[in-house]
């Protein structure tokens, strides 16, 4: 694979399953130190939102989401992954069901914190009145050939400079996030970003872009690994998807003072 690779998706085709992942911040959080009901349906409504959109390439709306009960919290701290999948496909509307998780990476424990189904329905601006989307029987989902961490989001205007392309800065801190779960995750102890190779950008990436990041770990040592990470761009209409940047991550395990600890096998 090279850094200029390009790959064609199909309507009703997406590349891998789709999962949102994030970390719990103290501002996210209400004074019981777990995250917000409502941050948690924002991000339920956004990974529902990718999924449409990679399912028809056309632009959607959500309509309603069913009752939403949450069973166990998200506590500042542990990492929160949303995974969506297509379970119901009409003409012009689908629906997703959502799961929040939220994972203690070092303890290794996963909880299912709430499952909602969201409905979805296209707005297929210049379609004429025959068009419907692809059927869920059609749909198809791309091998995941490995255990990389892989994780999908939307570039927003607030994330982007003044031509409309998302800031070097913020596309770089999405890399090291992805970067950390995948050796926190291996390690199951704290790590920190050490350093990071020369990072070349080959493409821009627009505002409403969404973006994939691929992790995975390619060397140990006894305190550190290297974690290489792949940014993919794709096309929310199109569904193009193009390889931006590569680059690999050199990550260290510490203890609580933040000094190198053994953690992986040599």
């Amino acid at each position: 694979m090279t850094d200029d690779s390009n790959v064609e998706m199909a309507p009703g085709e997406t590349p891998a399953p789709a999962t949102l992942i994030d970390i719990v911040f103290p501002g996210d959080a209400n004074h019981h130190g777990t995250l917000f009901g409502g941050a948690g349906l924002a991000l339920m409504d956004r990974i529902a939102f990718i999924v449409a959109t990679r399912h028809g390439r056309v632009p959607f709306v959500t309509a309603s989401c069913d009752r939403v009960d949450f069973r166990a919290p998200a506590r500042i701290g542990h990492v929160i992954s949303f995974s969506g999948r297509r379970v119901r496909v009409g003409r012009r509307s689908m629906v997703v069901e959502v799961d929040m998780v939220a994972e203690d990476l070092i303890a290794g424990t996963r909880d299912l914190c709430t499952r909602g189904q969201f409905t979805m329905v296209a707005m297929p601006e210049g379609k004429d009145a025959e068009w419907s989307l692809p059927s869920l029987d059609s749909a198809t989902i791309g091998p995941t050939k490995d255990d990389a961490v892989r994780m999908v989001d939307i570039v927003f205007p607030d994330q982007a400079n003044s031509f409309g392309a998302m800031f070097g800065g913020d596309a770089l801190a999405q890399m090291t996030k992805a970067a950390f779960f995948a050796a926190t995750r291996a390690s199951r102890k704290t790590t920190v970003l050490a350093s990071c190779q020369r990072i070349d950008f080959k493409h821009r990436i627009t505002v409403g872009s969404i973006i994939e990041l691929v992790a995975r770990i390619v060397k140990t040592g006894r305190s550190s690994t290297t974690v290489e990470v792949e940014l993919w761009s794709e096309d929310l209409m199109g569904g193009k998807r193009t390889l931006t940047a590569r680059g690999a991550f050199i990550m260290v395990a510490v203890d609580r003072d933040n000094r190198p600890v053994t953690a992986f096998a040599a």
